[in-house]
């Protein structure tokens, strides 16, 4: 899935006209990465100590600051075009490996899914092979040194950008977006990007200026998808069921074709949760990807607003189903989309299941538990473990409550007709 991101994120940039100075810089960033390669693979055999492959990482970690730079041209348009490539191609090394930095710039509404247990196990060796957090620090000012000598390249601004938003910097982008937009204004990717962010900076809500970027994206190509999202969100959260359905089928219907699966899934989940509501459906019952975080163990420390409590089985309900039908526990906002704000997933076998839900499993960056303001809580067994809503599956929901609260009971007491 970060391919796909760093895919989309990228592309902007990438699809430039490659010069021969372009073209030797990718060959210097493909040595660099096996060179990468190579280090951890000398540590696990032993060859490298833990001193010495830190002290060999930091030194390529410079020499690959020092070696993307920009190379000179003659002509100031040529040097635009070349500028922000080889920085790009650096950050599409750096970014995977800093704990997901970048979400999928397609859209908000839908979460990025949390990384299995397994994927887990194996972070730590895969985040070695790349450079540190503080080189893609030292990057992204370094593009921003070269902004400030090159103000009309928009694209630059661009890239900087959408850096800042990956690295959690979301109130340092909004100006930065703005330039971009001075500079490129009928490109509706860049205004739907800058809506997002401006929504983040605005308290989560969309309403107001980030709208107005939204319509203006649509008005220049009304099959954005990352447009077409964002305006079914402020429908949804409007209470407008059919508009968000309409948004979001547009959506879908322009989905990239090797788009990840999973985030199809969820956007299935959403339009079924606008369609439930236009129905008169009793509950919202969220967009989630089966690959939620699997749930960790209650004592978790640092943590203050969590939410612990206890999921159970109605009697009536506690012959239904197997041992091996999967249970999501998620928190959706009260008054906003109907995607988690914080999720984990157990077995049937687990119940009664005691969980905690916090910032650790929230599916995507800019919406967290903590940012959140009322929720509830919903337990579903799902008899195929998958996203979308099932006739047959098993459902409880909480009152609502606050992040914080601790000891509150879920009981699963319907069925999903």
């Amino acid at each position: 899935m970060t391919v796909l991101v760093l895919g989309l994120l990228l592309w902007p940039l990438l699809k430039r006209t490659a010069t021969a100075a372009a073209r030797e810089q990718e060959k210097t960033l493909s040595i660099f990465r096996q060179q990468f390669a190579e280090l951890v693979q000398d540590r696990a055999n032993g060859v490298l100590t833990d001193e010495l492959y830190q002290q060999a990482r930091r030194e390529l970690e410079r020499r690959l600051l020092e070696e993307t730079g920009v190379t000179e041209t003659t002509s100031t348009m040529a040097r635009r075009q070349v500028s922000s490539r080889p920085v790009a191609l650096a950050v599409a090394i750096i970014i995977p490996t800093v704990s997901g930095l970048l979400y999928w710039e397609l859209g908000n509404p839908l979460a990025m899914t949390q990384p299995t247990a397994a994927s887990l196990s194996t972070q730590g060796s895969s985040e070695d092979a790349h450079p540190s957090a503080e080189a893609l620090d030292a990057l992204v000012e370094r593009l921003k040194q070269k902004m400030e000598e090159n103000p009309n390249d928009g694209v630059g601004w661009v890239l900087l950008a959408r850096s800042y938003v990956g690295m959690g910097r979301y109130s340092e982008a909004v100006p930065i977006f703005q330039k971009a937009v001075t500079l490129i204004p009928d490109d509706a990717q860049l205004l739907a990007d800058y809506a997002d962010t401006l929504g983040v900076v605005h308290g989560r809500k969309l309403e107001g200026p980030p709208e107005v970027l939204i319509q203006q994206a649509l008005k220049i190509d009304p099959h954005n998808v990352k447009a077409l999202m964002l305006a079914g969100t402020v429908a949804f959260n409007r209470k407008n069921y059919a508009r968000a359905a309409k948004d979001w089928e547009q959506a879908r219907a322009n989905l990239p074709a090797d788009v990840d699966p999973e985030m199809t899934q969820q956007l299935m989940a959403a339009i079924a949760e606008a369609r439930s509501q236009l129905g008169g459906g009793q509950e919202m019952v969220s967009a989630f990807t089966e690959s939620a975080a699997p749930a960790q163990p209650t004592g978790q420390t640092g943590q203050p607003r969590a939410i612990r409590g206890t999921v159970t089985v109605a009697p009536s309900l506690a012959g239904k189903g197997s041992a091996t039908d999967t249970l999501f526990v998620f928190a959706r906002e009260v008054s906003g989309p109907p995607m988690p704000v914080a999720i984990v997933r157990a077995t049937k076998k687990d119940l009664p299941f005691t969980f905690q839900l916090d910032d650790s499993t929230s599916p995507m960056p800019s919406r967290k538990l903590s940012g959140s303001g009322t929720v509830v809580i919903v337990a579903r067994l799902s008899k195929s473990g998958q996203a979308m809503p099932q006739s047959g599956d098993l459902e409880g929901t909480s009152q609502p409550v606050k992040s914080g609260v601790d000891g509150i009971t879920v009981v699963i007491d319907r069925e999903r007709p």
